[in-house]
């Protein structure tokens, strides 16, 4: 009797995992992800440091809508001007989305926002060498390098 409940027990198990499978989802590599950053970032922030965004529009796959507007993105810094002997451009990654509760990773471009210039003599001049800012609402795209299942 005990053994019959096992094989029922593994069977409704393997069952389920089945169709939670079949109802993955994925979104191609190369699909546009557009986000609004919700905090600042500076060119000052240390590389690894995360951020947090909205994406700006849903992400849509043969008219099927896999991820809403307004879903939570997080980031990460991969360069920065925060460390004056290995000093670069700001750049940043997208590193997951939150769908339905869950972190999905993505491997994404990065992407170098250019914020107004600082000071007077940098917008005179074109300069772009203090310090960038992107400010919270910045809409900056990203694409995916590898496709995301969820």
């Amino acid at each position: 009797m005990t053994s019959q409940k096992f094989i029922a027990l593994t069977v409704i198990f393997c069952a389920s995992f089945v169709v939670a499978r079949s109802n993955a989802a994925t979104i191609p590599a190369g699909t546009v992800l557009t986000i609004n950053t919700v905090s600042p970032i500076t060119s000052q922030s240390v590389p690894g440091r995360s951020f947090e965004a909205k994406l700006a529009q849903q992400v849509s796959v043969k008219g099927q809508v896999l991820v809403p507007a307004g879903t939570k993105v997080f980031g990460k810094i991969v360069s920065s001007r925060a460390n004056p002997r290995k000093s670069g451009p700001l750049s940043l990654e997208l590193s997951s989305l939150s769908v339905s509760g869950r972190s999905v990773p993505v491997k994404t471009n990065s992407v170098e926002p250019h914020g107004p210039p600082q000071t007077a003599r940098q917008a005179q001049y074109g300069h772009t060498a203090g310090t960038t800012m992107v400010n919270p609402g910045t809409t900056i795209q990203f694409q995916l390098l590898q496709p995301a299942t969820f």
